[in-house]
């Protein structure tokens, strides 16, 4: 709890809660952006003027709770407390819970078309898999639990020019870190790429060889409704709301398969549709690969007539060496190409910078800069090289589930925040 910048008009006071209730009021006013000191006070004014008592609340086990309230609340507060014949805990406790109910959770902002990222980079072994599965677990966490996230300042601002910027300095350090509620978004993960490696991080069987697929799908020869492929990743944080589309190794022949397909730039998009209707935001696992079915890929991420700007696109992943400068090249030529041929407007959401490590030294140091000094698109995290990731790779768990709160899934969260 944050005491106010001035408190000349407000005093401290030292009750106690359950902490049940406790950690509802601190999940609540996390999720209404509120003060909880002003929850307390204006939870108190509200049991103040009831005209009775609430009924009674368990406080067994309640423990030490403090708190800023205005100048003469709490004074007036135990003198109700007294004439209602209740304990100050008991009378705190109704206050709170009067309060939560009278400022219920929020509901998750549902879009209006379905959001679309395109995870992706020519480059092999960047960690497009590992961004693609944090970033759809971090959107798809309970919305009402609280997880922690680094809150970083905005990276557009940070370079060398405009704040004094040294990669691998405390510059370019996260500030604080802070408790905030799940995104609660319905996700759908794509495993694109015929290697499977997403579907096998998570724990999931590829799809069967000469069996129904997305493969199948995009080139007409559907042998059942998509649904039927899609399966949940379960765990008690993502609910229902986080699912996979299965990889099939039959996607190493999807590019000569969309070669006799026509409109074949659309038939990722012609695939999708059925289910686009279930989620939220839909990510796709792109292969290291410039062909047809990234065509379709960069063609499903392009801005629909009713979009925003921004709401969907592709997200490029990079690490802090060259050869990912020479891959993002050839990348964003094949994606200013499509813009231009087929009249498409696509945005960027941004460069995620992956498994950086600065004891790395010059190479990784300037290749950072390099990359910070981009801006168009710009730097929308950088995701630390940390054993987590791989462990839980090892282990076949979403990171979130083996270390949700390790530095790569604080890192994580702060990526789905900035580009929901």
């Amino acid at each position: 709890m944050t005491s106010p910048s001035s408190q000349s008009d407000r005093e401290k006071v030292v009750s106690k809660l359950p902490p049940w209730l406790r950690q509802e009021l601190k999940i609540r006013t996390a999720q209404l952006r509120v003060d909880i000191q002003d929850a307390v006070h204006q939870g108190i004014a509200h049991w103040s003027a009831l005209a009775s008592s609430p009924s009674p609340v368990d406080t067994s086990g309640a423990e030490s709770f403090s708190t800023w309230l205005p100048a003469g609340q709490w004074e007036l507060f135990r003198t109700g407390s007294k004439d209602r014949g209740v304990s100050l805990i008991q009378g705190l406790a109704q206050a709170v819970r009067l309060w939560l109910e009278m400022n219920p959770a929020p509901t998750v902002k549902r879009p209006s078309v379905v959001r679309r990222i395109v995870v992706c980079n020519q480059k092999g072994g960047v960690g497009k898999t590992a961004i693609t599965a944090g970033t759809a677990e971090a959107l798809a966490e309970d919305p009402d639990s609280l997880h922690p996230v680094r809150v970083a300042r905005q990276l557009a601002r940070l370079s060398a020019s405009e704040e004094g910027f040294e990669p691998g300095s405390e510059s370019t350090a996260p500030v604080d870190l802070e408790d905030l509620p799940g995104l609660g978004m319905r996700v759908l993960l794509i495993d694109f790429d015929p290697q499977g490696h997403l579907t096998k991080q998570l724990g999931r069987q590829p799809l069967p060889i000469g069996g129904d697929s997305l493969t199948c799908h995009m080139a007409g020869e559907a042998k059942g409704p998509l649904s039927d492929l899609i399966v949940p990743i379960p765990d008690e944080r993502f609910g229902d709301r986080l699912h996979i589309l299965p990889a099939c190794t039959d996607a190493f022949l999807l590019d000569v398969r969309l070669s006799t397909v026509r409109a074949r730039e659309a038939a990722l998009e012609r695939a999708l549709a059925p289910v686009e209707a279930d989620y939220d935001v839909i990510l796709i696992d792109c292969p290291p690969s410039l062909g047809l079915s990234m065509d379709a890929a960069i063609y499903y991420g392009r801005r629909r007539d009713t979009e925003q700007p921004g709401a969907s696109g592709a997200l490029i992943v990079v690490q802090a060496e060259d050869s990912s400068a020479d891959a993002y090249d050839l990348l964003t030529s094949q994606i200013n190409d499509l813009r231009d041929d087929l009249s498409l407007d696509i945005d960027y959401l941004g460069l995620v910078v992956n498994l950086y490590d600065g004891r790395r030294g010059y190479i990784a140091t300037s290749s950072l800069q390099a990359w910070m000094d981009i801006k168009d698109p710009r730097v929308v995290a950088i995701v630390p090289d940390l054993k987590e990731q791989r462990e839980a790779v090892r282990v076949k768990q979403p990171l979130f589930v083996y270390s949700p709160k390790g530095d790569q899934a604080v890192a994580l969260r702060a990526l789905a925040r900035e580009i929901s």
